[in-house]
């Protein structure tokens, strides 16, 4: 095979993704803004990534497990608190955190500084969650724990009360 061919057979296979600073799509939720960089459409749905910038003393949504999903959490900066079950893990930059299915769990900024992290689903179904929400407020709505308990139970989630 001349190196001609092999370029033109590698060029050939999947298309690569490149997401730059300023792209994705963009879903406000409050105090919180998320960039979805991967929604899972080029992915076959076995994953999503986003980036979300928490706001400092941003609360985050009630204690959950997820059913069908695992959630990945790596710390870009600042300082996000999971909580699991009655258990606080203060996670900083350059730390990692893997929730799998049915572990109860949830997240806030309590800091005074803003914190961002890089959140991964697999498979991709929860991305679409927060798409929900943020059409519930586009309509004017207001985001009540209810409304979210409804766009959770649409993907395989559900609130973890029992858990505390």
């Amino acid at each position: 095979m001349t190196e001609e061919a092999e370029t033109s057979e590698s060029q050939a296979g999947p298309a690569v993704s490149v997401v730059g600073p300023g792209d994705g799509e963009t879903i406000l939720l409050g105090p919180t803004r998320m960039r979805i960089l991967e929604d899972g459409s080029r992915t076959g749905h076995r994953l999503a990534i986003a980036e979300s910038v928490l706001a400092p003393h941003t609360q985050g949504p009630p204690q959950h497990r997820h059913a069908g999903h695992d959630e990945g959490f790596y710390i870009l900066s600042g300082t996000v608190r999971f909580t699991v079950g009655s258990e606080d893990h203060d996670a900083t930059a350059g730390t990692f955190v893997l929730v799998p299915p049915g572990a109860p769990h949830t997240f806030a900024n309590p800091t005074d500084q803003p914190a961002v992290m890089l959140s991964t689903f697999t498979p991709d179904l929860y991305v679409q969650y927060f798409r929900d929400l943020r059409d519930v407020l586009a309509a004017g709505r207001p985001l009540t724990p209810q409304a979210g308990i409804d766009a959770m139970s649409r993907y395989a989630t559900e609130p973890a009360a029992d858990s505390t």
